[in-house]
């Protein structure tokens, strides 16, 4: 386990998100807003030290393929993201001393958090969770989405109260 704590690697780690993604203050507040989502969610699902590191360091790191998916596609698909999205995380978190398991797991959620089936731990539901509460805030979800989302993505306690009391559904 890495010496330095969780709030370290997370201030640390969006240090390097907003330098990846310069001139962009949208895109980083985006992360900013799904990080403390996500470490409110684990916070709040009472998750074990470890699985809240993994949650908040992905969190912070979950779109930083979004402008080299636009560089070499011209698009912000989704699918994109995912592919491109590790491999700017990875060198990030070696910088950090991050033990290889924990950077291999936090690079499979963000090659991931656009897949909304078979969501293998609490960390990646939570992690979708949190970047749905503010993807339906800052896209103006209007109700019926709302109401779509709560049926189909949340099912953790925690995101369930946190959507409904956000969205008054």
């Amino acid at each position: 386990m890495n010496t330095i704590g969780t709030a370290e690697i997370t201030d640390r780690l969006t240090l390097m998100m907003m330098k990846h993604n310069y001139g962009d203050p949208k895109r980083i507040q985006h992360s900013i807003k799904v990080h403390r989502f996500a470490q409110l969610l684990g916070r709040m699902e009472a998750l074990d030290e470890h699985t809240q590191m993994i949650l908040e360091c992905t969190a912070v790191l979950h779109d930083v393929g979004i402008r080299p998916a636009e560089e070499m596609y011209g698009s912000s698909n989704g699918k994109y993201q995912e592919q491109l999205g590790p491999g700017y995380a990875e060198p990030m978190l070696r910088e950090l001393n991050i033990p290889e398991d924990d950077i291999s797991r936090i690079c499979y959620l963000i090659g991931h958090h656009h897949t909304y089936h078979d969501m293998d731990g609490i960390d990646y539901r939570l992690l979708v969770e949190a970047d749905f509460l503010v993807n339906m805030f800052e896209d103006e979800a209007g109700p019926d989405s709302v109401r779509n989302a709560l049926e189909r993505i949340f099912k953790t306690g925690s995101g369930i109260r946190l959507c409904c009391e956000m969205f008054g559904v």
